[in-house]
Formats: structure tokens, sequence, C-alpha cells
């Protein structure tokens, strides 16, 4: 059974912009946290953005912040990244996230050191790659 879904990937040039999608489950969005996850190419899956679904605190990686944007369609169960002034090191696989930590990434104080690990639930990933 499939609970999340990403999409809106692509290619962009630095300074540009991408919108990510990730479709989830009844299950899966009602798991109180969610994240956004992405995997450079030969580096481990870094956290980018945690968020509880059902509003509240929203933490996101130092790298990101004033650039990328979470939001969500509660209706459908949709969770939207946006991205801007995206940069070459934003190249990568971008993975959805599901059933995170209680916490979420409230004891971390931002989602740049969120474990993947934390998380249980996993889309396929959408490319998204930042050429210079």
């Amino acid at each position: 059974q499939v609970q999340l879904r990403e999409s809106g990937g692509g290619s962009v040039q630095a300074g540009g912009s991408l919108r990510l999608s990730c479709a989830a489950s009844k299950y899966a969005y009602s798991s109180n946290c969610m994240g956004w996850f992405r995997q450079p190419p030969g580096k481990e899956r870094e956290g980018v953005v945690a968020f509880y679904t059902g509003g509240g605190s929203t933490y996101y990686a130092d790298s990101v912040k004033g650039r990328f944007t979470i939001s969500q369609d509660k209706a459908n169960n949709t969770v939207y990244l946006q991205m801007n002034s995206l940069k070459p090191e934003g190249t990568g696989v971008y993975y959805c996230a599901g059933h995170g930590p209680p916490h979420c990434a409230s004891s971390y104080g931002n989602a740049g050191t969120l474990p993947a690990t934390d998380f249980h639930s996993w889309g396929q990933g959408t490319q998204g790659t930042v050429s210079s």
C-alpha cells in the first residue's frame, strides 16, 4: 500500500524554483509529524523540513530557511514544498516522510539534524536537479 507519493521534481538553473507535492494516504497524513528529506548524490538523507500536520511549529533546516516553504491541503491530505532561490547543492532525491516522532523536530530545533530513522513511512522520492 503506497502511503506517500511525491511529484513535482525536475531540473532548474540556480536561482530557480520547484514545487514538490506529496499525496498522502489518510493513515499517513494522520501521523502528526511529517517531513521532507533530500538525499544528495553519494550522501546520506538529510532533513529539509518537519512539521505537525495538525498545526503548530514548522522546523526548517538552516540551509533552506527563507527559501523553502511548506503548505498543506488538509482536505486532500496533500503537502507541498515550495523551493525558491535553489542552489546547486539542493540537487538530490526529495522524499516525503510520515510517522515521525511525537516531538517532531522540537528537540533538534531545526530539521537539518533530524535523523531519517525517526520517520517510518516514506515515498519513492522525486529527483530535483539544480544546475549552476
